[in-house]
């Protein structure tokens, strides 16, 4: 999902993946493989990547969290039960 939403982003500038890349100081293949969901990024790339694409920040960093959490609870039985304590102990911070 935020690979689907920086490439929206990005194609909206009319940026290319090699300027999104010069930004981030990784390669071009590595911003392709994170747009195409293929590749995780770190939260700072996430912070300096909304401020690049004048998107917001919350935004970027809620699909990054989903998308890292997702793949390990997807196959479980119980994930939504696990994700819904969760959400319960984030409540009481």
């Amino acid at each position: 999902m935020l690979g689907q939403r920086l490439r929206e982003l990005r194609e909206k500038k009319g940026m290319l993946l090699r300027e999104v890349a010069a930004h981030l100081e990784i390669d071009t293949a590595m911003i392709s493989k994170i747009e195409r969901g293929e590749k995780s990024c770190k939260r700072e790339h996430i912070i300096k990547l909304a401020k690049l694409l004048d998107s917001s920040e919350q935004e970027l960093i809620v699909l990054w969290l989903s998308d890292s959490i997702f793949p390990i609870v997807k196959n479980e039985t119980y994930g939504v039960k696990a994700l819904d304590q969760v959400k319960k102990r984030l409540k009481k911070i």
